[in-house]
């Protein structure tokens, strides 16, 4: 099977860490070139060298270069929400404009975030992925309705059909949309616990920050 290309996930990271820095210096963690540093210490190897990295030097990499977007965008959410729940900070001057631009910056990051744990995490990882002859014999995390369609023999999928990056961005932005799984069954307890810290998440931004802000519109 040809492998996946890796700048699919890459340009989701650099598109999360800009996402990031266009948040108010307010909602951000940190001076503003700790994340940049972070995250470009970590990914520039990944892209230059990680065809020659151990497997298990790889993953660890990728996995702490996302769990280092997903500290910064979790603290930008508690930044927010103290902002809006804490009567002495008065919004800090935010606008209701600002607060919305900011709800769904720290929205899409969440989206872009777990659609990179999911990628990263799914049958032990994209190597792993690519080496199994099919993914019906695969040890999936999650249950795309593709996996389904094979085991049945249906014409419709590919029998060399494996999930891509992008597949698991749908999965991602369904699941912060819906704060539930959709059509994509979580099936064991680390893509269960993913799948509901990004509801969470998802339903903190939308419901107090975005609901907030309304309110001060009208």
């Amino acid at each position: 099977m040809k492998p996946e290309p890796r700048w699919h996930p890459a340009l989701a990271i650099v598109i999360a860490l800009v996402l990031y820095e266009r948040l108010p210096p307010k909602l951000t963690f940190g001076p503003a070139w700790v994340a940049p540093v972070l995250v470009g210490a970590l990914l520039l190897p990944l892209l230059f060298f990680g065809g020659r990295m151990a497997r298990n030097v790889r993953s660890t990499a990728a996995i702490t270069l996302i769990a280092i977007l997903n500290f910064f965008n979790i603290m930008s959410v508690i930044l927010l929400v103290n902002d809006l729940i804490n009567p002495h900070t008065k919004h800090h001057g935010l606008s209701a404009a600002d607060l919305l631009q900011s709800g769904a910056l720290i929205w899409c990051t969440n989206v872009i975030v777990f659609a990179l744990w999911f990628w990263e995490i799914d049958e032990g990882g994209v190597e792993i992925r690519e080496g199994v002859a099919s993914v019906v014999d695969s040890q999936a995390d999650f249950l795309f309705p593709q996996i389904t369609l094979l085991q049945t023999h249906a014409r419709c999928v590919l029998p060399t059909w494996r999930p891509m990056f992008l597949d698991y961005v749908y999965l991602s932005f369904t699941n912060a949309l819906a704060f539930s799984p959709t059509d994509v069954m979580p099936l064991t307890h680390i893509a269960k616990m993913l799948m509901l810290i990004e509801s969470l998440i998802s339903f903190i931004t939308v419901a107090l920050i975005l609901a907030r802000s309304v309110n001060i519109l009208s």
